[in-house]
């Protein structure tokens, strides 16, 4: 009687063996797929950011008439305040727009409570930063939308489907999301290939037709008024 019962106990631990492996298994191949659907996730969540902030984009130009400057100065030249803190009325942020002096640096005591903010339209989920920094940075570059101090109408880009407006960048150079700061030529030629991007080795640009298409570094590197960078997944 004692025999069988050892038996069966050992049986029983054989199948727990068993049943653990079989779980152990399914969990390692369940891995890359959460890993992989996770990561379309975060990047979806990006493409949406950059689509409320065309769409911000769009509506500050239609109440304007322009697209609003890359950041504004002040009467001795001094950058004041970012086309993020300036179109914040257009992502339902009015009440936050309406604490900060647009008068007085972005920085400044005065804008304390807006800079002590983190806004997750300015946030990608895949970037690694600073609570209160933002990736997206202006593509201050010839054929962009956004020019500093200047304001730009839509009329003047000549192709609005290869006229970038904002660049999702590494975080390493991430910024804070009211500072006057963004992305020149130099950047944008050089920050994918010196680091990783956001994206398994593609980021998002929001281009001034409203789309948003994910570019490689070679893409990034051509962006010129005759180049068409992006994959086919343009939205």
């Amino acid at each position: 009687m004692n025999t069988i019962r050892t038996q069966r106990q050992a049986m029983t631990l054989v199948e727990f063996l068993v049943v653990l492996g079989i779980i152990g298994l399914l969990v390692a191949l369940m891995l890359p797929a959460t890993r992989s659907s996770r990561q379309a996730a975060r990047r979806s969540y990006c493409r949406n950011n950059l689509k409320q902030i065309g769409i911000a984009l769009h509506l500050y130009a239609d109440e304007y008439g322009e697209f609003p400057p890359a950041y504004t100065v002040d009467a001795d030249g001094n950058p004041l305040h970012s086309w993020r803190t300036l179109i914040l009325p257009y992502l339902d942020e009015r009440p936050l727009y309406e604490t900060i002096d647009l008068s007085k640096p972005w920085n400044d005591p005065a804008n304390a409570e807006a800079y002590s903010k983190s806004l997750s339209v300015y946030r990608c989920p895949s970037a690694e930063m600073e609570t209160g920094k933002t990736s997206y940075l202006a593509a201050v570059t010839p054929e962009g939308g956004l020019q500093p101090v200047r304001s730009k109408a839509v009329s003047e880009l000549k192709d609005l489907f290869a006229s970038p407006l904002v660049a999702e960048v590494n975080g390493y150079f991430a910024v804070h999301w009211m500072s006057p700061e963004d992305a020149d030529e130099s950047l944008l030629g050089i920050q994918g290939a010196k680091l990783e991007m956001p994206h398994r080795d593609r980021l998002n640009i929001l281009f001034a037709d409203g789309s948003v298409r994910s570019c490689s570094t070679s893409e990034l590197r051509n962006l010129s008024r005759n180049a068409t960078p992006g994959e086919s997944g343009a939205e």
